[in-house]
């Protein structure tokens, strides 16, 4: 809990204001949920620099795997998710896909 305190404190630092448990853990669903793996895979292609150590790296198999779990999504939730939640997940989707295929060039 400590760690949270510091996260606090330092947002508290940066922002000028009291930093909630809200703002820093938005509520998680099942779109954030997808924007989550979405954006995994993206550091896995490349496209954005590792959060540790902050550089990019290709990982093709990490992100393989990370879009057949969106996939493996897509299809268990198959009639039941909103329509903003399909587009959703065919947007990412598709653009993982096209992302794969030219970092796997």
């Amino acid at each position: 809990m400590a760690e949270l305190d510091d996260i606090k404190k330092q947002i508290q630092n940066e922002v000028g204001t009291t930093a909630t448990e809200d703002a820093v853990f938005p509520g998680l669903n099942f779109s954030t949920f997808l924007l989550s793996l979405s954006t995994s895979a993206l550091v896995s292609l490349g496209e954005l620099p590792d959060p540790i150590k902050n550089e990019n790296a290709v990982n093709l198999m990490l992100a393989q795997q990370t879009i057949t779990i969106i996939e493996i999504l897509k299809e268990k939730t198959m009639n039941n998710l909103t329509p903003d939640e399909d587009r959703l997940i065919d947007g990412i989707l598709y653009d993982l896909h096209i992302k794969y295929v030219k970092a796997a060039k």
